[in-house]
Order: structure tokens, then C-alpha cells, then sequence
């Protein structure tokens, strides 16, 4: 199956419905998939993540030329998988724009393997104090399975939310992990998080305000080849704040997206090592 990680958020199930394939089970990608947005050059530092030789499918050009200057080669500019499912469903979770309201709100989380570090009562209260109009906490799943801290968004009296789990390549857990994401970007006026992450680069490319405030957290052995907090203000100071330029926010989203680098489906199935029929 190449890697799990393709078929994390249902990337690999939206990529081949781009494609005209049939939806019965994810396919597999011939290569590693970028599943999330990363500065550093699409994938995490360990060189034990991609076996040597195949294809890395990135997002941005960026990503690339960091890569490269790093001493990594077979980089293959994609685009993220969101913007498919924005070609795909268009009008997927859209309602007039005098209809959205408030702020949906992600804060920054762990993982399987490393857990995050912070006071999420804390978060809570400053997000009151910030924003204006209803609020929607998004956790992920590990945090969302915390009773304390879905209970600190709750006591602030937010609406508190997952995305859901994001699945594997054989079960269901993860396949419209994008879809309601979407859905819910496009119900809230502004997205906001405590670190500049994918789901305000989703939010900014349909039409949502962001902002980045709040104690950053941090993972209890951050690698520091990323660079840290001091890193992402350097490179995106006029995407932090508690008001960020809503049109400069769009651009640099379209960017880190890569909407430029939108394949082909034929360019995928060529890429992928994919068929039209009898598909693996």
C-alpha cells in the first residue's frame, strides 16, 4: 500500500474521484503524498519517512526548492489535495456570505507519538476575550478524546467539534474528513489557531478571515529543524495577529496550497502508477 499516509483525511479517495476512478477502495500511490501543510520541505525531518527512490508529491514550489537545497530529489509539484476537492465540489457546504458567522477555531495538536504541551483553559479564556460572535472549537481526535480539554472549550461556552478520525487506506474513518471541514470553513466568517497550520490555508483559500494568537504549545520533543515559533514569524509575520489582511491571507494560501500546480487526471494516473480500470 506504499504509505498509510496517503490515504490520511481521505487525500487518496479525492484524488482518485478527481481522476474518474471508481470509489470502492483508496488507491495506491506510487510515492509519498504531502498530508499536511509543513515548512520545513513537505514531509518531517527523519529521512526514514520516504524510501529512497520514490516520488515525493508536494504542494509548493517552496517545499521544492527547500528540498532541494537540502539534498532531496524526485519532487513532484500536486498542489494539495483540497484544492481537487474544491474542483470537485464547488459548492460543497457554500451559503451566502451576510450568512456566516463567528470563528472556528483549531487548536494546535499532538499525535499518535508525541503530545502537545499547554494550557488549554488558558487558550479558552483568551479566545473569549478575542473574538466577537459564536465560537466553534475544532479538536483533533486525541484531544477531542480528553474530557478536560473538550471540557475547557465547553465551560467558555463554545460549540465543541472534530473533524473526525483521519482514517487509513481500509477504513471509513477518514474519507470526508475534508468534506466536513469544508463544510464548516465555509459556515464561519473566520478561522483562527494558535499556529499557522493547513486548516487556516484551507479557510483563507474559500473566503474565511484568519488570525494566529494565542500560546503556540509545543510538542514535547519538537524537532528543531523547523525552527519554532521565531521561524514562522520570520517567514509569515503578516499572518500573525488577532486581524490579519484577509486579501494577503488568500494570496499566501494559494500559494502554500500550490492551486498553481493543479494536475491533470491524466497527469495523476501517470504520476500515481494508476489505471483507468482493474485498479489495485
Amino acid at each position: 500500500m506504499m504509505d498509510e499516509s496517503n490515504h490520511w483525511y481521505g487525500h487518496s479517495r479525492i484524488l482518485s474521484g478527481y481522476c474518474g476512478l471508481p470509489d470502492d477502495t483508496p488507491k495506491r500511490i506510487q510515492g509519498f503524498l504531502q498530508h499536511g501543510w509543513n515548512y520545513l520541505h513537505g514531509f518531517p525531518p527523519n529521512d526514514h519517512w520516504c524510501s529512497p527512490g520514490y516520488p515525493r508529491f508536494i504542494w509548493s514550489d517552496v517545499l521544492r526548492r527547500r528540498g532541494w537545497s537540502m539534498g532531496r530529489r524526485g519532487h513532484y509539484l500536486i498542489g494539495a489535495p483540497w484544492i481537487y476537492l474544491l474542483h470537485q465540489e464547488p459548492g460543497l457546504g457554500r451559503i451566502p456570505e451576510a450568512e456566516r458567522r463567528g470563528t472556528i477555531w483549531y487548536p494546535f495538536h499532538g499525535w499518535e507519538k508525541s503530545s502537545v504541551h499547554g494550557d488549554h483553559a488558558k487558550l479558552a479564556a483568551e479566545i473569549r476575550e478575542v473574538e466577537q460572535g459564536p465560537v466553534t472549537v475544532c479538536l483533533y481526535w486525541l484531544e477531542f478524546a480528553n474530557p478536560a480539554i473538550r471540557r475547557a472549550y465547553r465551560s467558555a461556552g463554545f460549540r465543541v467539534i472534530c473533524h473526525g478520525e483521519r482514517g487509513s487506506r481500509w477504513d471509513g474513518n477518514g474519507r470526508d474528513f475534508l468534506r466536513g471541514q469544508l463544510t464548516e470553513l465555509r459556515r464561519h466568517r473566520r478561522v483562527a489557531s494558535n499556529r499557522l497550520g493547513s486548516a487556516l490555508f484551507y479557510g483563507a483559500s474559500v473566503g474565511c478571515d484568519i488570525a494566529v494568537y494565542g500560546d503556540p504549545m509545543q510538542y514535547e520533543d519538537e524537532r528543531p529543524e523547523y525552527g519554532g515559533t521565531a521561524r514562522r514569524m520570520r517567514l509569515w509575520p503578516e499572518l500573525h495577529g488577532v486581524e490579519v489582511d484577509r486579501a494577503q491571507a488568500a494570496e499566501v494560501a494559494r500559494r502554500e496550497l500550490g492551486f498553481d500546480y493543479q494536475a491533470t487526471p491524466e497527469e495523476l494516473v501517470r504520476m500515481f502508477g494508476w489505471k483507468r480500470v482493474g485498479v489495485a
